[in-house]
């Protein structure tokens, strides 16, 4: 079967194969499914990286020419790609996934990409570099722990912004990752570690892969939230 000729149900069975694995094993599927990585989020309608590098933009004061964007959970390079037609240009990339990192360097646009487990590793970055911090599609269970939230904010600069966007799967691990993740915000908001800029629903984030509808015309979407924090300035 070649890529072009993928279907949905395909892309169900191919996703289902990863359930349930460690996090080391599922960094190997991914290795396996990097090449057809973007094709495959295009027949998803995967549109979570454009939403939130657009939510990013509507809240951004700055010249993004002269910004340093860390990219985490980077994958392929999407959310980079997307911030380059806004006039972003430095970009430095971290996933768990080699075979990702791999494609990712195919777009040019990284000066660097660094390989990390995060969660299970410290998130390599040097301590307030980043203007802009991004993760997109990765704050879920099984993936990254919401301990990295801190991580993501001692990355950025004093005054820089956090952006992060999740999917809310509609489980019993979705629900408590939820509310563990959004503790963690408002704690971390307590202690004056950022300030919240805005949050915003997230419309049809992608199609559920999980929901086995057969007919086409009416797959049903999961939704999400974006979250965007400014690093305190002290």
């Amino acid at each position: 079967m070649s890529d072009s000729s993928r279907t949905l149900d395909d892309l169900r069975t191919f996703l289902k194969s990863s359930a349930g694995v460690e996090l080391e094993q599922r960094m190997k599927f991914y290795d396996s499914w990097a090449e057809t990585y973007e094709m495959d989020h295009k027949i998803m309608n995967y549109r979570a990286p454009h939403q939130t590098v657009e939510f990013l933009f509507d809240n951004f004061s700055g010249r993004p020419e002269q910004v340093q964007v860390l990219d985490v959970a980077c994958g392929s390079g999407l959310v980079a790609n997307m911030m380059v037609e806004l006039g972003f240009k430095h970009f430095v990339g971290v996933d768990g996934s080699q075979g990702m990192l791999d494609q990712a360097a195919k777009t040019g646009l990284y000066k660097e990409l660094k390989l990390a487990l995060l969660g299970t590793e410290p998130l390599p970055a040097e301590t307030g570099m980043f203007d802009v911090v991004m993760i997109v599609g990765a704050l879920r269970d099984g993936f990254v722990p919401v301990s990295v939230i801190r991580e993501l904010c001692l990355a950025a600069k004093p005054g820089g912004y956090i952006c992060m966007s999740r999917n809310d799967l509609k489980s019993e691990s979705g629900n408590k990752y939820k509310v563990s993740m959004e503790k963690e915000l408002q704690l971390m908001e307590e202690e004056e570690l950022w300030s919240h800029v805005t949050t915003k629903e997230m419309d049809k984030y992608m199609i559920d892969m999980y929901d086995n509808c057969e007919d086409m015309q009416n797959e049903k979407y999961l939704y999400g939230t974006m979250y965007l924090y400014r690093k305190s300035l002290n």
